[in-house]
């Protein structure tokens, strides 16, 4: 009994938030040269690529081929709209969480040392002291060793703490 309760889960239809529909829009209209509310497939390409999507050639060739009913080799914004959508919601929250971790973790330790966090912090231009980031650390770090563990890094990511 309880498998049927978790398919019925997973089967809900998550939504995107006003944030992520936004987003979409946004990349649209910056590539949407003309603005004729439709997009080629290099602008295609990079507008997805913009989104976080790594697309190869086949994947926006097929978005190209299954949405260009009129044979214009352009999209138009409903239909990228509704694509990028499906691809959003069909993410795996679980794999883009491990990537995340992946990222603060260049070193292959397994685990996000103060070292780790540092370079993120350097890198997205955030001027914090070691002292801030020791607090970060310490405030997430549930076994006690000083660093966050992927089990920890998904706690956060996912307000389970």
């Amino acid at each position: 009994n309880e498998l049927s309760v978790d398919k019925t889960k997973k089967k809900k239809r998550r939504e995107l938030t006003e944030e992520q529909k936004q987003e979409i829009k946004d990349a649209f209209e910056l590539f949407d040269t003309d603005k004729d509310r439709e997009i080629n497939y290099h602008e295609l390409k990079v507008a997805m690529r913009a989104l976080g999507f790594d697309v190869k050639k086949a994947d926006v060739l097929k978005i190209l081929k299954d949405c260009d009913r009129e044979s214009t080799g352009k999209i138009t914004f409903e239909d990228f709209n509704a694509v990028v959508t499906d691809w959003i919601l069909d993410r795996d929250p679980q794999e883009e969480i491990l990537k995340a971790f992946k990222l603060f973790d260049d070193d292959d330790s397994g685990k996000i040392s103060l070292r780790n966090l540092r370079r993120v912090a350097r890198e997205l231009g955030e001027n914090m002291s070691d002292e801030e980031l020791r607090a970060m650390i310490e405030e997430f770090d549930k076994d006690g060793d000083g660093e966050i563990n992927q089990e920890e890094f998904i706690a956060i990511m996912t307000g389970d703490i």
